[in-house]
């Protein structure tokens, strides 16, 4: 089995003409990727769509049969609640994001590194969604791992520029999941309380970002021991995103990177990545970041084959 894996499905793109949210950068990546030659056809696979019944270990049927009906009827409601449009093509991407999120944990679970090219819906909680997140694939995917037995503890690493509240709120008190979030404090959406939260100033540079996050994952591994991660790997604390306030350069975020995969292999445990949010005025830009995401977790997974 491969060390590393990276997951995908043409049918990831939202169907969201003029938003905010640069529907193209998940196809854009996968052909970037693809010309780069670096990963071998054997290290990329195609999800299903996330199952009712995965999707019933965290979110309960009413809820998931508004949205099926809200999907059907295109319903203007959806708009508010959510803050982007939901249609039945676009439950049917976010289903497969699910998916893709849930195979690149259980590939992690073997201790492997997998990315999944889309993901990260961190604002969805268990009843209700926000902030473009209909549903939590990344609760879904840990909740998943637990009940098949691949793991026992589960640190999830959200590196996104806004706080994971709804994975925040839906693994409160849970003593196998460890949250940790580290954020712009002064920035949507209304806090919720992770296991460990690092709230970081408007404008926080490289060198601040860092100092923050390896001292956060110091703690984590020194008091939970996680068996597997799940990194949030969001391409918004960039300088120049639309919807953030912190000043991270691509130079910052591709250490940040390097820091999360060396801890974890320091530690001996697989990593699931997904990319979440990224807003920069460039698209040019959030690919670059992703990719960069991309082949720190390639190197990850091929210095860990390597005994490295």
């Amino acid at each position: 089995m491969p060390a590393f894996l990276c997951v995908y499905a043409g049918d990831y793109e939202l169907d969201w003409p003029g938003h905010v949210f640069p529907v193209e950068k998940h196809r854009l990546l996968r052909e970037r990727l693809a010309s780069s030659g670096r990963i071998p056809a054997e290290e990329w696979a195609e999800p299903g769509p996330a199952t009712r019944v995965e999707l019933l270990r965290v979110h309960p049927a009413r809820y998931l049969d508004r949205l099926e009906a809200l999907a059907r009827a295109r319903s203007p409601l959806a708009i508010a609640e959510f803050e982007a449009p939901l249609s039945s093509l676009v439950l049917d991407a976010v289903l497969r994001a699910t998916g893709g999120t849930i195979l690149a944990a259980r590939r992690a679970a073997s201790g492997a590194v997998a990315v999944n090219l889309g993901g990260g819906f961190h604002h969805a909680f268990s009843d209700r969604g926000e902030g473009f997140c209909f549903v939590n694939d990344v609760a879904v995917a840990v909740r998943d791992v637990l009940a098949l037995g691949l793991a026992r503890r589960v640190a999830v690493i959200d590196c996104d520029v806004h706080q994971g509240n709804g994975t925040a709120r839906i693994f409160g008190g849970d003593t196998n999941v460890f949250t940790f979030s580290i954020h712009q404090e002064n920035l949507y959406p209304p806090k919720a309380r992770s296991t460990l939260d690092v709230g970081l100033e408007d404008g926080a540079d490289d060198a601040r970002y860092l100092r923050e996050l390896d001292s956060a994952l110091d703690r984590i591994a020194a008091s939970f021991r996680p068996e597997l991660a799940v990194y949030l790997a969001g391409a918004d604390p960039f300088m120049n995103d639309q919807l953030g306030g912190l000043a991270l350069t691509k130079s910052g975020l591709r250490e940040r990177d390097r820091r999360v995969f060396g801890w974890a292999r320091s530690l001996g445990i697989g990593v699931a990545t997904c990319l979440a949010g990224g807003y920069a005025r460039r698209t040019q830009d959030v690919v670059d970041i992703h990719e960069a995401t991309v082949m720190a977790a390639l190197d990850s997974a091929r210095a860990s084959a390597d005994g490295r």
